[in-house]
């Protein structure tokens, strides 16, 4: 496990287009389908990183707040399943309904969505606004797994964002870029 920060993606990025395969209903999905008029959230995670599972709970508990208040959630997954397989497309169908997601969770199998959104760890997070425009990018909390004063994950930088969008109110300019596993990236 290689800890890294996420790439900050420039506020004002419009988010970038995709097709993908989700691995619960077995359906292809694109950006514009799954987008909210309100905000959207996307996620990239993985099935086997440290830093997804200790969080995992609650991005259940953000959608279960936030998917009744307009906003959607995406999780795509793009590592190398070649050389991790347990992040293939059966295993994230199993890993998300085990976890409770009621969002889908897209399989990047080429890695170009994860390189248009400059992704870099998992899980790194972004929320497009109304017009799909990026107007957070970086970290769920303050927690991590394996620290030994541990903090509660709480979600709360991600909620601080989401609750300003839903009152139309400017996000902090402060965002810290969140940090966990690097992308298992496919050899060039």
């Amino acid at each position: 496990m290689a800890l890294t920060e996420s790439n900050m993606l420039p506020i004002g990025t419009l988010a970038p287009e995709f097709v993908l395969f989700d691995t619960v209903s077995g359906k292809q999905l694109s950006i514009n389908e799954l987008c909210s008029e309100k905000a959207t959230v996307v996620m990239f995670i993985c099935n086997h990183c440290p830093y997804v599972i200790h969080v995992k709970d609650e991005l259940v508990r953000l959608a279960k707040d936030y998917e009744p208040k307009g906003v959607s959630f995406i999780a795509i997954s793009s590592n190398d399943i070649e050389k991790y397989p347990q992040d293939g497309p059966q295993a994230m169908k199993v890993f998300a309904k085990e976890s409770g997601f009621t969002f889908p969770y897209l399989y990047d199998e080429t890695q170009e969505v994860a390189i248009a959104y400059d992704a870099a760890c998992t899980p790194d997070f972004y929320i497009f606004d109304s017009q799909k425009k990026l107007c957070y990018r970086g970290r769920l909390d303050e927690s991590r797994p394996r620290v030994e004063n541990p903090k509660p994950v709480t979600g709360s930088d991600l909620r601080s964002a989401l609750n300003a969008v839903l009152a139309n109110q400017m996000i902090s300019e402060i965002q810290y870029p969140s940090m966990g596993c690097n992308i298992k990236w496919k050899a060039k």
